[in-house]
């Protein structure tokens, strides 16, 4: 019998304007905590409530390493993409990455930045060095501010 609406968790809700998706790895996520913003976590797993973002917000996504780029992109990132009032929100992405992956190096972000027209403001290696935690916090700053600038 296929799953009713019922069935489907109500969707978390968030006003954040800093998104991830971590894998059980947590690397993404240990960087992201080290930022010290308010953030929200894409769930990992289909049968957690989806996160709705409800404020313009930057996303942060690791890129799955695949042959020639296939599977880059998460799944539990584009099903959250797959909401349109998610991808309609989104301003910029910021890449987690293996530089082990050579071409392949935060290839996800540049892959969401160009599918939803969102610049890619950043790219760090695994769990991100101190130096790419201070230019991420000046960065999206900076970002945050133009952008409020530009929308008056």
């Amino acid at each position: 019998m296929p799953a009713s609406h019922e069935d489907l968790p109500r969707p978390a809700v968030t006003d954040s304007q800093l998104i991830y998706f971590s894998s059980t790895s947590e690397n993404t996520s240990r960087f992201v905590s080290k930022l010290g913003r308010q953030v929200a976590r894409i769930p990992l797993y289909a049968k957690d409530a989806p996160l709705l973002a409800t404020r313009p917000y930057v996303l942060v996504v690791p890129t799955y390493g695949g042959a020639g780029g296939e599977g880059s992109v998460p799944k539990q990132v584009i099903r959250f993409l797959n909401i349109p009032q998610n991808r309609q929100l989104l301003r910029g992405v910021i890449g987690a990455g293996n530089t082990n992956f050579g071409d392949n190096y935060c290839l996800a972000a540049d892959i969401i930045a160009a599918k939803c027209q969102v610049p890619r403001l950043y790219r760090f290696e695994l769990m991100g060095t101190p130096e790419d935690v201070t230019r991420v916090n000046q960065g999206l700053d900076t970002f945050w501010t133009r952008l409020s600038q530009t929308r008056k």
